[in-house]
């Protein structure tokens, strides 16, 4: 396989760290992103601040964040093979109590996040006529659940659920390939040490590691013949579940 240059937006922690460690462990190049600098750098040296390693500190719901990610990758590896928008947000709160910023945030950073980011990369793909972009998403989205109150994070989610099927068609010809990874219940630091009190709620009865994501992300970088797929990696969440 070729060596190939790759965007990981949001990869100070969980999976967007994880999926970092698995393409420079497979001897890619790769360019990471988080919004907090202090723990950017930290992750950076973490993962042996390496000549085929850069960083770029930055919001994604900050549109020139980007665009210097994209200077970065140009700049240091010469092209932009994979773009992972992993960067995003999750909370709980009652539809009825949900006000505007609240929404905004989820809007911010989820959708636009990932919508601009990849504005940012397409036309450099263009060129290469070659590229794809992965975008994070979730089986949720289709799967609603009524103890979960979450209509500003899926709202956003859905949405790139639907960018991801609109990109696809409008960037084939290109030879863009774009999809969407939905995971279930991953351990990682956003659930504490509560993931696995999800555990039920996948039909293997467990929840999923970084690495399972990392790995789908890497499988679906190096193919060239998926695009427009939304691929659940979530233990069975949207396939059923359990009658307890």
């Amino acid at each position: 396989m070729k060596k190939q240059t790759i965007i990981v937006t949001g990869a100070s922690s969980g999976i967007g760290k994880e999926i970092a460690h698995h393409f420079l462990a497979n001897g890619d190049n790769v360019v990471i992103n988080s919004s907090t600098a202090e723990k950017l750098e930290q992750v950076y040296q973490e993962l042996g601040a390496g000549e085929n390693l850069a960083m770029v500190a930055g919001n994604v719901s900050d549109k020139s964040t980007g665009g210097k990610l994209l200077a970065t990758a140009i700049e240091k590896f010469g092209s932009v093979d994979v773009l992972v928008n992993n960067a995003g947000i999750f909370e709980t709160k009652p539809f009825l109590e949900v006000d505007e910023a609240y929404l905004d945030s989820f809007l911010n950073t989820n959708l636009k996040g990932t919508f601009f980011t990849t504005q940012a990369v397409i036309p450099q793909m263009r060129k290469q006529h070659d590229g794809v972009v992965i975008n994070i998403g979730t089986p949720l989205v289709n799967h609603a659940l009524g103890g979960v109150p979450s209509t500003a994070p899926m709202t956003s989610k859905g949405a790139i659920h639907a960018l991801t099927l609109q990109l696809a068609a409008e960037f084939g010809k290109d030879n863009i390939r774009v999809n969407t990874i939905a995971p279930g219940t991953i351990r990682t630091p956003m659930h504490g040490g509560k993931a696995d009190q999800s555990a039920g709620l996948h039909l293997l009865n467990r929840v999923g590691e970084v690495e399972d994501i990392a790995e789908m992300v890497y499988t679906v970088a190096k193919s060239n013949f998926i695009s427009g797929a939304i691929i659940n990696v979530d233990g069975g969440i949207a396939a059923g579940h359990n009658l307890n």
